[in-house]
Order: C-alpha cells, then structure tokens, then sequence
C-alpha cells in the first residue's frame, strides 16, 4: 500500500455529524490517530442549516481537516413523506459546510454522499460513470439530489479554488448508533427491530414493506470509516470514489439472516402492496480497491455485533439526540 500522500497525524479534524452512524464511527476510528484534536458540535450548538452559524464556527474553530458526515437520513418512508425537507436540510448543510471550508482554509475535506445518487434504472453493479445517466429513484429523489449536489460542489470547487475536496459514495450502511425507530430507519435496522420485537413477544408473524425480492448491499460502518480515513491520507482526486462490499443480498434473504441471528422462528409476512425502492443497488467497487482498500467485516458478522450493540443499549437508541 502506498504511503499517505496527506498524513492525518497532527492535524486538527472537525467531524460534522459526529453523534449520527457514520460520524460516530469514524470518531471511533480517530481515536486510534495521533491526530491534533477532535472538533464536534451538536446540531443544537451549530445548525449547519445556517450559513452565519457555520461559518462563524468554522472561522472560530480552524480545523485542518473536514469530514462532513451529517445528514437528514431516513429509510422509505421518512424520504418519500418529506422530500423538500430532505432536500432542503441536506442541500443547506453541504454548501454551508463546504463553502466554510473554502473560506477559512481548511485543508483537506471528505463528502460523505449516498449510493442513491445513481439512477434507478442504473447498469448493475453500479460505476461511479453511472451518476446522471438516468432518473432517480422517487421515493428518496430529495435525498439524492443533496447529495448529488454537494459532491458536485466539491468537484467545481477544486476545479474553481484548488481545494482539495473529495468525495465517497457508501452503499446502505448498519453498525452501532444506528436509528432503530420503526418510523423513520433504514431496512435493516427496522428489520432488525421489528424481528426482535417479535421474539421477545413471541408473535408469530413480522410484516415486512414490499415484495422481499429487491437486492441491496450493506456495509458495517466501521468498514467506512476505515475507507473514509484510507481516502483522507492516501486519494486526492475530483472522481468520487463508491465505498461497498461488491456483493447483495435480496431483502428476503436479509430478514431470514436477521431471524436467524435474532433467534426467532416466525413467518414473514411481505406485503406487495407497499414499495419496494430501486430493484437493486451493488456498487462497483474496483477503483477505490485498486487504491488498496477493501472491506473486512462480514455482513453475519456485522449483523450479529449490531444485535448485541442493540441489546445492551435498547432503553435509549430510539430516543437518543441526533
């Protein structure tokens, strides 16, 4: 493996959305860095929605390093019932945070995107040359949108000012800190709830949204965090890079894995009527592997320790501050 190009050690870094998935995680993977220092703000402290507030921190603060990790997130549901909210909050709180950076000098800058960028129809597995090939899945098209404008701003602003700014693009994301609300999670956390939920009631049936033959990919977070501080030190470039494990599962299969983890022996009850999402998103991995990463956390495995995660910190995850 190459040496780094930009050698964290030393540098102050300013985790954006450090209480959230991702940004927990990686503040989890700084602690074992001999970096400068650790910058955090909670959104109550800092509303990245407000370019004043966040430039005023940014001015005040002086990181080295950006990592930009928080989001308006959600699974199906909280995308497709508010869309302009997703839209607006992601939009604001990329161009507020990138834009501060550029002002105050920050040095390097990692966008944290979404495989939802690609089109719905997009070729399979799914080539960072797929973005703007076609339309967007309607369920999270505000989502994506954000998310598609914030790495293009990253691009026109090393392109414009010389920042160095790059972008990854992770497919659907699990690990500890996760949002386990049943209103508002992704499909494997909500699974995961739902199934056991059911075994600790010993109901005999768990509904599950759509036909169960959609197939995504999931990646443990502490596998992007690992590839987010690889890319820091060692990527420098305006092609964002897709970060996954290149394998799928169907959403069938996952709930049947998540059963048998769980420990439970009911039926699943798929209900057609409720959307399915994209048919399928795998990422094409290739270019950030050539760089030397790859993923170490088998998606059992990674099930498995996200259930024990949830077991020993069930009374707070779903009410616990974002």
């Amino acid at each position: 493996m190459a040496e780094p190009s930009f050698p964290i050690a030393g540098r102050t870094v300013w985790v954006a959305g450090h209480r959230g998935l991702v940004g927990s995680a990686i503040v989890r993977r700084l602690a074992g860095e001999p970096i400068g220092g650790l910058i955090t703000a909670t959104s109550a402290e800092v509303d990245l929605r407000r370019q004043d507030v966040t430039e005023a921190f940014v001015r005040s603060e002086r990181p080295d390093v950006l990592i930009l990790a928080a989001a308006r997130v959600g699974g199906i549901h909280a995308n497709r019932s508010a869309q302009g909210q997703f839209l607006y909050d992601n939009l604001m709180i990329a161009a507020n945070c990138l834009e501060a950076a550029r002002a105050n000098g920050v040095a390097k800058t990692v966008v944290l995107g979404s495989s939802c960028i690609y089109p719905r129809g997009a070729h399979q597995p799914m080539g960072e040359d797929q973005l703007l090939t076609g339309p967007l899945e309607p369920t999270n098209e505000g989502y994506a949108i954000a998310k598609i404008a914030a790495l293009e701003l990253a691009k026109m602003y090393r392109r414009q000012y010389g920042m160095d700014a790059i972008s990854l693009m992770p497919t659907n994301l699990y690990g500890p800190e996760d949002n386990f609300d049943l209103e508002t999670s992704h499909v494997l956390p909500a699974l995961l709830h739902k199934i056991h939920n059911a075994r600790a009631t010993s109901a005999a049936t768990v509904p599950v949204w759509g036909t169960g033959r959609p197939r995504r990919e999931f990646l443990h977070v502490d596998d992007l965090a690992e590839a987010t501080i690889f890319a820091l030190e060692r990527y420098s470039g305006e092609q964002h890079l897709n970060v996954g494990t290149g394998k799928d599962i169907s959403i069938r299969e996952l709930a049947e894995l998540i059963a048998e983890i769980v420990g439970w022996e009911g039926e699943l009850e798929f209900d057609p009527d409720m959307p399915d999402g994209t048919p399928r998103k795998l990422l094409d991995i290739s270019r950030i592997e050539a760089l030397g990463w790859s993923p170490s956390i088998g998606l059992r495995e990674g099930i498995a320790a996200t259930y024990d995660w949830f077991l020993a910190n069930s009374e707070s995850i779903v009410t616990r501050p974002r």
